[in-house]
Formats: C-alpha cells, structure tokens, sequence
C-alpha cells in the first residue's frame, strides 16, 4: 500500500520519446533516495516482441532472467525478450529490469481467455470490463507487491486515442480510482510543434491529446511537451490554461544532444519536487550529492577530446532504434575514453549489389561493428563486410549474428572452405560452419525458444576477451540465439590462426572467437551491449573503441 504510482501516457503521434521521460521520471525519485522501478504496457497483441521484426517496431531487449509466464493452470511460456525501453530504463536506472515488467495486450488476453477455458471464471460472461481491466490492474499490484518500490513508474505504449490501448487506459482510470489520494499521479507526454512559418510554438495538438485522455476520465496531473527548444511562458500558460493543469505542471522536453541531461532539465524545472509533493513523499528536494554524480556523468559525454568513427552494416539500417543497444554502448565505452563516437549505418544488401563499395563505405571508419539478425537477406554483403576486416586487419567487433558470420568468413576465405555458410542462411551448404544447436532440432514453436537471458561465460586466458574483462575467468553476459559457431570447424581453424577465446562450463558452445595477429577482431555470440550502462561501460564494447582510436591514431 506505500507504493506510490505514477502512470506515463503519450499523445499526438508516436516515438517522441515517452521512455526517456519515464526513465526520466524515475531518475528524478532515485535523485531522492527512493527505490524505483518500473511497467511497460504494450497494447500490441504478441505476448512478446520477440517474433517482431526490428524494422517495424525496433530492437528487442533482452532481460538477466527468463520469466516463466503461467497465464492458467497447465500452460507455460518463457519469456525474455523484452521491449526496447527497457534497455532504457535499465540505463538510466543502472538497474536490471524483469521480463514480467513487460505486459502486453497478448498476454493479459491470453491469461483470461485460458482461465475462461479451465474454468476458472465459474460461468461467467467474460468482457474486457470487468475482466481484462481486473486482469491488467492485478498485474501491476503483483509487480509491486513482489518488488515492493517507493514508487512505481508505469508507461503506456502507443497513443492515447489507439483502440489497443483502451483497455489499458480504462484500467489505469479504475486504478486511480481505487487508490487513496495522494498515491497516483498522471504525466501525459505530448507534441508541440514549432511552425516555421508563422514562428510560434502551436499548442493546439497537445489540447486535443489532453481532450481525449479527459475523455477517457482521465486528467493529467502534469504535462510534459516535446518540443525543439524550451516552451515559452506565454506557451506555458496556454497550454495550463486549456488543459486544466498548473502552470508549474507543464514542463518542456527540448531536444537534447546527450538524452542522459533529460533528468537534470526535469529537475531544473521543478518536476521531482512536484511530483514528490503529489505523492505526500517525505523526501521532496533532491539529495545533491546524488545530482551532481548524474551532472558529471553526463559532463562526460558533451565535451569529447576527440572522436572514432565506426561503422555498423547491418540488416535493419533502416531504423536506427533497431540497434538502441549498440548505439548507446558504442557511446559509453567512448565517452569514458574522453571520446566521441560517430556511428555510420550501412545497408549490407547494397554491397551484394556492388562488392567493390565495401571499401569506399568502410576505408574511413576506425572501427567495423557487425551488427545482429536473422535470416538471409543482406547476408553475402555482411560477409563481404567480415572478409574485408580480415584482408585489411581492420579494428572489428562482430556481435551474435555478426560473429557468426565472421566465421563463415574466416573459413571460406582463410580456410578455403569454398561454399561454408551458416544452415540458417543456407541448409544445403556444404560446410555447415553455423549450424543449430543440438537443444534447438526439436523446436517446432518461435516465440521464447530461443537460448535466452544471462549465462555464464568462460574466458581463455591470454586473449583479447580475457584482457578485456579485466583477466575475470566467468562473466555472465545476454543471449539470443538459436545458431552457433560449430566447435569441430573452430577447432580446425586454430590452425589457420582463428582463436577460440570463450565457451560455456561444458566448452561445447562457442562463445567468442578472435584472430591472432595485430589487428583486433573479435566476434562474440552474446549481446553485451544490454549491459552497458552510462556509468558503467561494457568492458567488450570498452576495448572495442580502444582499438579503433588507437588504429585511428596509428593511420590504420
């Protein structure tokens, strides 16, 4: 019953970056003291996103742990693939975040339609109220009664106004309703755009998405604008005026060159001890010591001495929220270097189209990132992109997908291995370098099949992995994969200078591989990119960019 809650709605349109705000609310409680965690609601009707395509919705996250969802007696679903927030969240927060976090439309209407069917609902007529709205409020209190947080930030995906979200918004009416004063409140993120042509800052969108939530009976406690620049106070009071808000309620969300200042803007602006106050916290000023340690992570990432250059080819380049993950590590392991980092996006399918652009698209950049995927599309040119790092002892780090393929690389073109290809891309090939895991051959169904979550992995001494984690002999690091670098191949390319430099307990998987020589190319098949955090840098990510400056400074 202390848990206090505060529920993030969006309005106008889509991707302006409603889990910023939230990470960004939920900051402003840690600068305070508080134990925070945090709710996504996806109105989408997948139970996971984890069959979704990344150019549609973006990158899927995926969590420490592997949920078991039990939506009624006798069935079981493993769940780990999270939305991409949550790689957010657990940025901002430094902080993991568990995959029963993640409620979508497809698991609250699963859990009811499955316990319609064991005969849990005794007879009745099921609908969306009582039923469903009963179901999504149930699953936020069991998330706080298990974490037990001071507060609990809730973010609703979508727009107000879509018919997915519905159920969910009347939900959090109901929640509201249920709950004494004092223990909930509402920020509702919208649009103001800025007009060019008349000059003006235009509140009539953010007016319209207000209309609609109070349709609902829902009213915003706070209101939270993004816009290019800071609100002007005429824009304030305007939009205080015909939203029914305070005007101290109404805050900006300027575009910001380092998305981790987002807190201190909202600080700065007397957002935390609002909400403190709304909540009848104990704690309202923000413990100082705690906002200067964010001032100076931060001051880390708007002053580089220098900059790296990498380029990413990849599959799915055409939303760079597809890569999230990597972007931001990429920036972290630079900026705790007193770096930048510039990152350049290839399509790999235009180098099947023309192989000879892999050197003009790649020549320049200090570092070469293979990105993740599946399937065969682009494939050829990421390989063409893994031959080109070899031939050229280019500074390369391959993750998942992209060290799988670095192998079929090394074996075709290193090892003669004329055909070798991964089974996925390519079944009939002769040399099946990447093949399924052996747990994998059974697996008839998609979603949460995969090797997913933490575990742990096992450094070979002496090389460049080992040296990057600090000489530790077991780290624990994310997977998605259902593919692998099979052992035998990589035990036959030792010989041809491939180094095999991470396995698990068993040493049946393959984990990292490396080539020997000068130049730093590594591949690893886990996603160490979800646990790199702004205070804390992946240590793979870390001696990535490490390499790729020191080649840039050695005119490589």
């Amino acid at each position: 019953m202390n848990t206090r809650y505060v529920f993030v709605t969006g309005g106008v349109l889509s991707g302006i970056g409603k889990g910023v705000v939230s990470a960004s609310i939920a900051k402003l409680f840690q600068f305070r003291g508080y134990k925070v965690d945090m709710i996504k609601i996806d109105p989408y009707l997948n139970v996971d996103p984890g069959t979704l395509n990344p150019v549609e919705h973006g990158e899927v996250f995926v969590c420490e742990e592997v949920w078991r969802f039990e939506p009624a007696r006798g069935y079981e679903f493993a769940i780990a693939e999270i939305d991409q927030d949550f790689g957010t969240y657990e940025r901002f927060l430094d902080a993991n975040m568990h995959p029963s976090h993640n409620i979508t439309s497809g698991q609250v209407y699963l859990t009811v339609i499955l316990r319609e069917r064991t005969g849990e609902y005794l007879g009745r007529t099921i609908q969306v109220i009582p039923h469903v709205t009963d179901e999504i409020k149930r699953r936020i209190r069991m998330i706080a009664e298990s974490c037990r947080p001071d507060v609990l930030v809730v973010e609703v995906g979508g727009t107000v106004g879509d018919i997915e979200a519905m159920p969910f918004l009347e939900a959090i009416r109901q929640f509201r309703l249920e709950m004494p004063p004092g223990y909930t409140a509402l920020v509702h993120v919208t649009l103001v755009p800025y007009l060019r042509t008349v000059g003006q800052q235009k509140t009539k969108p953010t007016q319209h998405s207000v209309r609609e939530l109070q349709s609902m009976g829902l009213q915003p406690d706070v209101i939270v604008a993004r816009s290019d620049d800071y609100l002007t106070e005429d824009v304030k009071r305007k939009i205080s005026l015909f939203c029914n808000v305070p005007p101290e309620a109404v805050i900006s969300d300027p575009d910001l060159e380092v998305v981790y200042e987002l807190p201190l803007v909202f600080e700065r602006q007397g957002l935390g001890r609002y909400l403190a106050r709304l909540l009848r916290l104990e704690r309202v000023e923000g413990d100082a010591e705690r906002i200067a340690e964010w001032e100076g992570v931060v001051g880390l990432y708007k002053s580089p001495r220098d900059f790296v250059t990498i380029a990413m080819p990849g599959k799915y380049t055409m939303i760079h929220d597809s890569y999230i993950s990597i972007n931001e590590a990429l920036k972290h392991a630079a900026a705790h270097q007193g770096l930048g980092v510039k990152i350049k996006h290839v399509d790999s399918e235009r180098f099947e189209e023309d192989p000879g652009l892999v050197e003009e698209e790649l020549a320049r950049a200090d570092g070469i990132l293979l990105t993740p995927g599946f399937g065969s599309r682009g494939v050829e040119g990421m390989i063409e992109v893994a031959r080109y790092a070899i031939e050229r002892g280019k500074t390369f780090l391959g993750i998942c997908f992209g060290a799988q393929l670095l192998f079929v690389a090394f074996c075709r073109y290193v090892m003669g291995l004329k055909g070798a290809n991964s089974t996925e891309v390519d079944p009939g090939t002769p040399y099946p370098v990447v093949d399924l895991l052996p747990e994998q051959r059974g697996v008839a169904t998609k979603g949460g099949t995969m090797r997913l979550g933490a575990h742990d992995v096992y450094l070979v001494e002496g090389t460049r992995v080992y040296e990057a984690y600090g000489g530790q002999k077991v780290i624990r690091e994310r997977f998605r994969h259902r593919y692998h670098i099979v052992l035998d191949y990589a035990v036959k390319a030792r010989d041809a200078g491939l180094v095999i430099s991470a396995t698990d307990a068993a040493g049946r998987v393959v984990n990292a591989i490396e080539l020997a020589g000068e130049a730093w190319v590594v591949g690893v098949q886990f996603h160490p990119e979800f646990k790199s955090r702004v205070v804390r840098p992946s240590p793979i990510y870390a001696a990535f960019i490490r390499a790729a400056y020191e080649a840039k400074k050695g005119g490589k």
